[in-house]
């Protein structure tokens, strides 16, 4: 059985902010009260601290809600554990196959067929050509997209965009999956499919780590809870203590603001 590991150590991302002047200054310090800090230097534009200081360690078996207000770092850590991102200070360790559910159109070529693209994205994942092949009907079977897969991707819904990019990261299995809340967006029908399949995936695979705004999502998905504000870890551990925190800073943060 493969073995995974995930761990980031005093992790710091920063982006600054071009091109800003007062007033919409003024209204980005407004949109981001709850989520990031920002801070300007002297001459210099304000910067965004999307992670400040994030550590944390994910062994096999951790199944891992991330929480938090709009803007508390949630997608910046997900793209930082993928390799999307790069810290601007600490360090990052991932030890395993990465399947990262961040963007629904991330990776398609929209002019292309969904076959196409299946094709790519095996090729992409080091895998041959026969063994392609041999994945395509299941894929195809689990995605319901009939004979749209012989259609370019640009025709595709938003929906039909989720279910092939589902059922292409979930083809091989691999160690760590990464999931934005869109993925657990769409009809029930599929949904349960799609469920059923990534629970089979977190059994095989070993990790999940899973954004969501959610609490329902996170008490059926998760077994431990981390809890981002303003980019810093504020609570990490069982899921039910962590969203108790994290509901707790939110009936303070409302009686502050009455």
């Amino acid at each position: 059985m493969a073995m995974a590991h995930i761990e980031v150590e005093d992790v710091h991302v920063r982006f600054p902010v071009l091109h800003t002047g007062h007033r919409s200054l003024k209204k980005a310090l407004v949109a981001t009260a709850t989520g990031g800090a920002i801070m300007r230097e002297a001459n210099a534009a304000p910067i965004v601290h999307a992670l400040s200081g994030v550590s944390v360690r994910l062994e096999v078996g951790d199944r891992v809600g991330l929480v938090g207000p709009n803007g508390a770092g949630k997608s910046t850590l997900l793209r930082v554990l993928a390799g999307i991102y790069e810290p601007d200070d600490g360090h990052v360790a991932v030890d395993g196959k990465i399947a990262a559910l961040l963007n629904v159109n991330l990776g398609f070529n929209a002019d292309l067929t969904g076959r196409e693209n299946l094709r790519l994205r095996g090729m992409y994942m080091g895998l041959k050509g026969k063994e392609i092949a041999a994945l395509a009907p299941e894929i195809a079977d689990f995605t319901e997209l009939g004979d749209y897969l012989d259609m370019p991707v640009r025709t595709y819904s938003s929906g039909m965009q989720m279910r092939l990019a589902l059922g292409m990261a979930t083809a091989v299995k691999p160690d760590i999956l990464l999931m934005d809340e869109w993925i657990l967006a769409g009809d029930a029908h599929f949904m349960e499919k799609a469920k059923a399949r990534v629970a089979a995936f977190v059994r095989q695979a070993r990790i999940l780590v899973l954004a969501s705004h959610s609490a329902d999502v996170i008490r059926t998905w998760c077994n431990k809870a981390l809890y981002l504000s303003a980019g810093k870890v504020q609570a990490f551990g069982p899921v039910e203590e962590v969203l108790e925190a994290y509901a707790d800073a939110a009936r303070a943060q409302s009686v502050t603001r009455n």
